[in-house]
């Protein structure tokens, strides 16, 4: 009777490990594919029970909570939203998340280890801290003053800090508000139809994720190649260039849409924008070094992160010399996002070297304790301190007495460099209106913005499209706002 007992015994041990290894099954191996089952709601339901952090500008919420009532509870709510759009992006309890709402997403959600100091703990009892907060670089005036600038045109503006890397503003247009998309059911699924089917495409972020043939504004690139190769030892040297240039080994003519550009030096070449000038430059400096200066300013770079990705810039490495000569001025297959111009212009407010550009100042815990701060990144240098003197010097040529006088800032060094980008099946699309810049106080030890301003502007004449009326204007607006509000420094 003894033996039978024991053997029940065992086989109910047996039973009982049997039980734990399959709860441990369960618990550990599958719950991974468990949580991802789409007819599991328990994720999703435990991701919104909270209030999600905020993301501020200038140490103030742009975005919120609140309280549906619903099942999945917490929405997001957007102060502002079109404005911050391109900064913020969306939180969707349909659609998901992103830009800064997907690349901040644990800090925010309350799932980042960083947000407690006993994570293990959180893990154990299936909780989380509450949602932390990102603060950004942007500040509101600047942002304003952009937003204000485009004025529902297509287009986008990019402004940064030269010696820190901070982006300061960065705005896309036409925008959209994000509250739209926040929440579940038939609004939030018609709102999303209704702003994927624009024909203006409201949610494309044309600041971090649209590229365009930059046109003249590429000049200043092609010019710190010639200087920094010795191809140009002396800036207001004739170049002996025909106006206009043939191409090298075709018997296609390039003109110059200024006066005088004929013979002209590389100085007034870049005053005047002399398209024969600067390609021929490029030919001259050879298809290696033009690919290895773009590559130096960021060109040809697909990891670049703010911390949302942004699109590549393109500088061919493989063109013959009538295309590398079209490339030189900004043409063929050349294209770039409106923060790769910024950092142009930046590189050569900032000495030559390239900062890599960032969004987020610091990551915080609810109660503001630090979790993570931005910092200054170099990129390397994208040419001498020589080089970038002598063309911050011809870029305020550029606005003082040249192609971008609506620049112009009494009391204050502004440099700049207008761009027209044709595009299109033969050129037949309306042209592109582009102005980069950097501004410096009077007194001031360094310059305090750099700037980038691309109008597409559809509805404009294409005889009125110019960098200089159409995006110049916009970019000194918003280098006095950056003037009027200098950064806090922490």
């Amino acid at each position: 009777m003894i033996r039978y007992i024991r053997w029940c015994a065992y086989f109910c041990a047996l039973l009982l490990a049997a039980l734990l290894v399959n709860v441990a099954r369960v618990q550990v191996w599958e719950s991974a594919a468990a949580a991802s089952n789409p007819a599991n709601k328990r994720p999703a339901i435990q991701r919104y029970a909270e209030r999600r952090g905020d993301i501020l500008v200038d140490g103030r919420p742009v975005t919120g909570s609140r309280d549906s009532g619903q099942l999945l509870r917490y929405e997001r709510t957007y102060r502002n939203g079109p404005l911050y759009a391109p900064v913020t992006g969306f939180s969707s309890q349909t659609y998901g998340t992103s830009f800064i709402e997907r690349a901040e997403d644990r800090i925010l959600a309350g799932t980042d280890p960083g947000l407690s100091a006993f994570p293990l703990w959180y893990e154990l009892s299936r909780g989380r801290p509450p949602g932390g907060d990102a603060a950004t670089t942007i500040r509101a005036a600047v942002q304003l003053a952009a937003y204000t600038g485009l004025g529902g045109k297509r287009g986008a503006v990019a402004a940064v800090e030269p010696a820190t890397g901070r982006v300061l503003a960065l705005v896309s247009s036409p925008s959209y508000d994000p509250s739209e998309l926040s929440g579940t059911g038939a609004r939030v699924k018609a709102a999303w139809a209704r702003l994927n089917a624009d024909p203006a495409r409201p949610m494309l972020n044309r600041a971090l994720r649209e590229t365009y043939p930059p046109g003249s504004t590429f000049k200043i690139v092609t010019a710190a190649a010639a200087l920094d190769s010795g191809v140009v030892a002396d800036v207001d040297a004739p170049t002996e260039t025909p106006d206009p240039y043939p191409l090298p080994g075709t018997s296609t003519l390039l003109p110059n849409a200024s006066t005088g550009c004929a013979d002209a030096s590389m100085a007034e070449a870049v005053q005047w924008s002399c398209n024969t000038v600067m390609a021929k430059i490029g030919v001259r400096v050879g298809l290696r070094g033009m690919v290895e200066a773009a590559r130096r300013f960021g060109f040809n770079d697909g990891g670049l992160y703010v911390p949302s990705w942004v699109s590549r810039s393109n500088f061919d490495t493989d063109m013959s010399p009538d295309q590398l000569a079209l490339s030189a001025i900004g043409q063929f297959n050349t294209t770039a996002t409106p923060l790769q111009m910024a950092m142009v212009a930046a590189a050569v407010a900032n000495g030559g070297e390239v900062l890599s550009p960032y969004l987020v100042d610091r990551t915080t815990q609810a109660d503001g304790s630090q979790v993570r701060r931005g910092d200054r990144r170099g990129l390397g240098r994208a040419m001498s301190p020589a080089t970038a003197l002598r063309l911050q010097e011809l870029m305020v040529k550029v606005v003082e007495d040249g192609t971008g006088r609506n620049a112009a800032i009494p009391g204050a060094t502004v440099g700049g460099k207008t761009g027209t980008a044709q595009h299109g099946v033969g050129n037949a699309g309306t042209p592109y209106a582009w102005f980069i810049s950097w501004a410096k106080a009077q007194d001031a030890p360094f310059p305090a913005v750099a700037v980038a301003v691309v109008v597409e502007d559809a509805s404009a004449r294409r005889g009125d499209i110019s960098g200089n009326s159409a995006a110049a204007p916009i970019a000194r607006a918003v280098m006095q706002a950056a003037l009027a509000t200098p950064t806090r420094r922490r």
